[in-house]
């Protein structure tokens, strides 16, 4: 099958870095074909107020920005601090209100540069950061969530955020050495003192999240999903919707392969992390080019980006979903930002489940291991 007709090249071609339509909240852009108009995609003002959604009680926009990519060096070298300041900034001027970092992305640089971002606009968003990370000398060593040292990286955190408060602090991992009820309570001490208003958690076990929200009312869970990985459809979701907590999806694009920037070509230096993903194996992409298949098709027939219709249509899933794409281009950004403007219709959404589950992917997560800790 030929590329999109509107992939991520043919999207900026086509002018929408400088006016892809932003998120105002009363637009319904469903046509009577299900199509956004040229008029829909392309007209709005860079100071737009995007739709908010509610994790759990915490109010944020309805997409937010990862930070990872920015500093990690995880699928990208990291980028130049001033050139990340104006991205992170300019999201908020396109209004995002939802950043999400970590203390181990860098490790602490990404934290840096979203500090120094906010420092001018902190009360104008909700700051999201993660620890429980055993780091020794820049080097991730082991787990450690004991209260002690969740109150050491806390400090570390404020210091490099330049910030009071942390809006919502997730668990990053469960550690197995450490009872949750004890990660739980701790947050809890600390939403009491003021320096965090909000907890969550990723990749936990059903059985710890339900534990962790008898001490603490979680606010969100932070897990991956995509149009690719899709393993917490088996249960997690459910669970999310039983006890009020929202949904925070990491890679919500695929680590750009629902981007539509990878082939069945596609090979990758010995050194990069993508050869330690399954689903990135010369195997996987060739297998998955399916999926993509799919979801050129469909973006063709809504007349937006791969990118933007895989976004859409995780947000499409529940309303207390909300994706955090990570980028470190503006114009990027902008692009992701159109995704909250699509609108699926119950016909569309039943017809392109019927398609997508005929479809098996390869590289993904055993169905049992959602209801597991990763």
């Amino acid at each position: 099958m030929e590329k999109s007709k509107i992939n991520r090249r043919g999207f900026l071609t086509a002018g929408a870095l400088a006016t892809t339509a932003m998120a105002i909240a009363p637009m319904e852009f469903v046509k009577g074909n299900g199509k956004i108009t040229e008029e829909d995609r392309f007209t709005a003002n860079d100071k737009s107020s995007i739709a908010k959604r509610k994790l759990g009680k915490l109010e944020v926009s309805s997409i937010g920005l990862g930070c990872m990519s920015m500093t990690s060096n995880s699928y990208n070298p990291p980028r130049d601090k001033n050139a990340m300041v104006k991205v992170i900034r300019g999201a908020v001027d396109l209004g995002i209100t939802f950043l999400d970092t970590a203390e181990v992305y860098g490790p602490y640089t990404s934290e840096e540069y979203v500090g120094e971002a906010l420092k001018p606009i902190r009360n104008k968003v909700i700051l999201a950061s993660k620890l429980g990370f055993k780091l020794e000398n820049g080097k991730r060593t082991g787990r450690d969530s004991r209260p002690e040292s969740i109150r050491k990286a806390l400090e570390g955190m404020l210091s490099r955020l330049q910030t009071d408060r942390i809006d919502l602090l997730y668990l990053h991992r469960v550690d197995p050495q450490v009872p949750i009820e004890d990660v739980a309570g701790t947050v809890k001490d600390l939403i009491s003192e003021g320096k965090v208003l909000h907890f969550g958690l990723s990749e936990a076990s059903h059985e710890n999240i339900r534990k962790a929200h008898r001490v603490q009312s979680v606010t969100a869970l932070q897990n991956e999903y995509s149009l690719l990985e899709r393993v917490h459809e088996n249960g997690t979701l459910d669970l999310c919707e039983e006890l009020g907590i929202g949904f925070v999806p990491w890679c919500p694009v695929a680590r750009g392969f629902l981007a539509d920037k990878f082939n069945e070509y596609t090979r990758f230096a010995p050194e990069s992390r993508f050869n330690d993903v399954k689903s990135f194996s010369p195997e996987g992409i060739s297998s998955n080019m399916v999926l993509i298949d799919l979801v050129r098709e469909w973006s063709d027939l809504k007349g937006v980006t791969p990118s933007q219709f895989s976004l859409a249509w995780l947000m499409a899933q529940k309303p207390w979903i909300v994706p955090i794409p990570g980028t470190t281009k503006l114009h990027h950004l902008k692009e992701n930002i159109g995704a909250v403007n699509i609108r699926f219709s119950s016909a569309e959404l039943k017809d392109f489940r019927s398609a997508l589950e005929k479809i098996k992917v390869f590289g993904v997560r055993p169905l049992e291991s959602a209801s597991k800790d990763l």
